[in-house]
């Protein structure tokens, strides 16, 4: 955690002096930064879930994103934070084999989490597909005991139509019923009568079992939907998951390539500093010494150029006048000006000269 407040704080300086840059630049800052601030939330997400794990329930302290305060005392506490990771000691955080065994753990227990959503969901659907078609047997059942009923309905019906069409075809043909045909069939009808009521109430009971069999199917369906919908989330988050670790895996690599090229130049750099011999007293005298000498010998040839130019300039000037002439005639020789102050006028007469010509 002191890293991650360290990583902030120079993060916040480095913004501050890129205030200036570019929109585009800036615009690769923030990307960069949102990555980097994404990639270390996973890792503190991680690390707070082994942590939790470790410690015991009635000891935990809650969550900074758990947490409900205002900006300021988040702020407050932000700052609390840094001062107490600045202050503490630097050895105290994670090593890179740490955080590897760490992500290895994590990794371990996600899989197995995964393994048991999966079975989970897999049994669930199993138990749901069973009581589905159980459920389907049923209707199809009642479906064949409706048909069958309203079979024996329309057979009833179709015999006492017939009987109707027989009695009234011996009245058009004129023959004579007697009270026992009619006893008969005062007995037939009531029978039909009762087997028509009692065929009824079958088919009442059947029409209430069909519904309550169609609600109790519709009820499983709904349970299935939602089993699915689980299914399908549980295949999201394993798909999210796989790519959360796919990427863990690729920073854990890049960690382990950072971490074995920063030993090879730590072991060049101890080499090296192994290698170094300071140079002996009377080694560094004498080219002090040599150095002072070549910076005199500098000095005089600069002023021997100074006094070249001087020449030049007199000869370009005052071609037809002698030496002494020449020095007579220059302004602030009687005065004893420096030579640079008697140089500098006649420089610009010379270049005056020179742009009219």
């Amino acid at each position: 955690m002191a890293e991650e407040d360290s990583d902030s704080v120079a993060t916040d300086s480095q913004t501050e002096e890129d205030g200036e840059l570019p929109v585009i630049q800036l615009c690769g800052l923030v990307e960069e930064l949102s990555y980097g601030n994404s990639a270390l939330k996973t890792e503190t997400e991680m690390f707070e879930k082994y942590y939790f794990k470790l410690e015991p329930r009635d000891q935990r302290t809650p969550r900074l994103s758990d947490m409900k305060i205002s900006a300021a005392e988040f702020s407050q506490f932000r700052s609390r934070r840094r001062s107490k990771a600045r202050s503490g000691d630097r050895a105290a955080g994670l090593t890179v084999d740490q955080k590897l065994e760490l992500v290895q753990k994590e990794l371990d227990d996600t899989r197995e989490e995964i393994r048991h959503m999966r079975a989970n969901a897999e049994r669930d659907l199993q138990y749901h597909e069973a009581i589905i078609e159980e459920a389907e047997i049923r209707w199809i059942e009642v479906q064949r005991a409706v048909h069958d009923f309203e079979k024996d309905i329309l057979k009833t019906v179709a015999k006492k139509k017939g009987s109707i069409l027989a009695t009234q075809k011996k009245e058009e043909v004129g023959e004579a019923l007697h009270d026992v045909d009619f006893q008969q069939l005062k007995i037939e009808n009531a029978q039909f009568l009762e087997t028509i009521e009692a065929r009824n109430q079958e088919l009442i009971q059947l029409k209430l079992a069909s519904g309550n069999t169609l609600q109790v199917l519709n009820t499983y369906k709904n349970k299935l939907h939602r089993a699915m919908e689980i299914y399908n989330n549980l295949d999201k988050e394993i798909l999210q998951r796989n790519e959360l670790l796919g990427k863990i895996e690729r920073e854990t690599i890049q960690a382990e390539e950072d971490r074995a090229k920063a030993h090879t130049l730590n072991n060049k750099l101890r080499k090296q500093l192994s290698e170094f011999r300071a140079p002996q007293v009377m080694t560094y005298v004498k080219e002090k010494i040599l150095n002072g000498e070549l910076e005199k010998t500098i000095r005089m040839w600069e002023r021997k150029v100074e006094i070249a130019e001087f020449t030049s300039i007199n000869e370009v000037t005052f071609p037809h006048m002698g030496v002494g002439q020449r020095r007579e005639s220059q302004p602030g020789a009687a005065v004893g000006l420096p030579m640079a102050a008697q140089v500098a006028p006649i420089k610009s007469r010379h270049q005056n000269s020179t742009v009219d010509a």
